[in-house]
């Protein structure tokens, strides 16, 4: 909770000491945003209810500061924020790039602010976990839609709607994000635009190798090494909770062991699977499928969680914040319809699931990923072993 001193540093529209504010629905709690309407997300004059040492005084909590500042940069255009809200080094990683200071963010920024000028980000979840001292780190999802109606990256304007999710993890000390990755369902804007998949990404490609960037294959992915099996036990050292282990050690067993069917274990009946293309989807058998038509397609890929964090939720049960990647060959027919045939080139997938939990079953999964950027890679590698045209004058 936050101190005396910490209170007197809220800003100028907070209401004098002792008096009384409605504070709903958070009651004084750190924010839940799942039944909040926006207006609650970003109060005015709200006293801080956690320790926010280093942070600008409009921000309450954290939940506060990362809705509020994304909706400033974002959707009130403050792209200048970005100056105090980012480290001058700070390293951003996405499925298809990876940004490594402030400047290169502002202009990506604004980049997509001009071909998409009537996107909105609405926060749909916000899960995180640590303290002002050692530093936070969010999980935030982000549901965005809009109309394409600026020539941008996309090509000649259409104005044709879209809607998709983008997940993006911050760790944030004092006031700043110094790492961020962010996983936008790319693939999702691009087919409700209407444009070619395939030109798109091997344009995309194409960019990259006149960089001199390509995919090297390195030989075994780690799921096994050798000729030993999957390791029989989750590695739980990222796990604070025995939800976060509980969760861990059922990844694991499902994707790694291939065990699937811890899926009717642990997810619930009625369960909601929220996926990529924007997939709604209901039951145990729906997850099933998905599950079995992603690691169909890179059957030898190892899962790999990188972070994760768990809140208790204002609906009931408790939130868990998975960001994995995996890694491994494309060799197989799955739910990829983009890649076709199997080719054999190494992809890395990286992803960011939300589980919300209620008496010990999962009722709903939020998983976003993209396809995009497994397509980018596969022919990235297929234009790498073309040979160049010095090579083929040599020959």
């Amino acid at each position: 909770m936050a101190s005396q001193d910490e209170t007197m540093t809220v800003a100028k529209t907070a209401k004098p000491a002792g008096a009384k504010r409605d504070d709903a629905p958070h009651n004084g709690q750190v924010m839940s945003v799942e039944r909040a309407d926006f207006t609650e997300l970003v109060p005015e004059g709200r006293a801080p209810v956690q320790g926010m040492d280093g942070f600008d005084p409009c921000y309450s909590d954290i939940v506060d500061y990362i809705v509020r500042c994304t909706h400033k940069i974002w959707d009130e255009r403050d792209v200048g924020l970005i100056y105090t809200h980012y480290t001058h080094n700070i390293v951003l990683y996405t499925p298809l790039a990876t940004i490594f200071n402030r400047e290169d963010v502002v202009r990506d920024t604004i980049q997509r602010l001009a071909s998409l000028p009537e996107r909105h980000g609405m926060a749909t979840h916000v899960v995180w976990g640590g303290d002002d001292k050692d530093g936070y780190y969010t999980s935030h999802l982000v549901t965005g839609s809009g109309r394409y109606t600026q020539n941008g990256h996309y090509g000649p304007a259409s104005g044709k709607p879209f809607v998709s999710r983008t997940v993006a993890d911050c760790m944030i000390h004092r006031n700043k994000i110094y790492r961020e990755w962010v996983v936008s369902d790319q693939m999702s804007i691009i087919q409700q635009l209407g444009l070619d998949v395939d030109a798109y990404a091997t344009q995309f490609a194409e960019a990259r190798l006149a960089r001199g960037l390509k995919a090297l294959d390195i030989g075994e992915t780690g799921l096994m090494l050798g000729q030993y099996p999957p390791a029989e036990k989750a590695d739980l050292s990222i796990a604070s909770t025995d939800l976060e282990r509980h969760t861990l050690t059922w990844l694991h067993d499902t994707f790694n062991r291939k065990m699937f069917g811890r899926i009717r274990e642990d997810y619930a009946p009625t369960v909601m699977w929220h996926g990529p293309l924007m997939k709604e989807l209901y039951g145990q058998a729906s997850v099933m499928h998905q599950v079995l038509g992603l690691v169909a397609a890179i059957p030898d890929a190892v899962f790999a969680p990188q972070h994760i964090c768990s809140t208790p939720c204002n609906e009931g049960g408790t939130k868990v914040a998975v960001r994995w990647v995996m890694e491994g060959h494309h060799l197989g027919f799955g739910m990829f319809d983009s890649l076709g045939a199997p080719t054999g080139k190494r992809v890395q997938l990286m992803g960011m699931s939300h589980y919300h939990y209620k008496d010990g079953k999962i009722v709903d999964e939020w998983t976003v990923y993209d396809e995009l950027s497994l397509l980018v890679q596969i022919k990235l590698a297929q234009l790498a072993d073309k040979p160049s045209a010095a090579e083929a004058l040599d020959a």
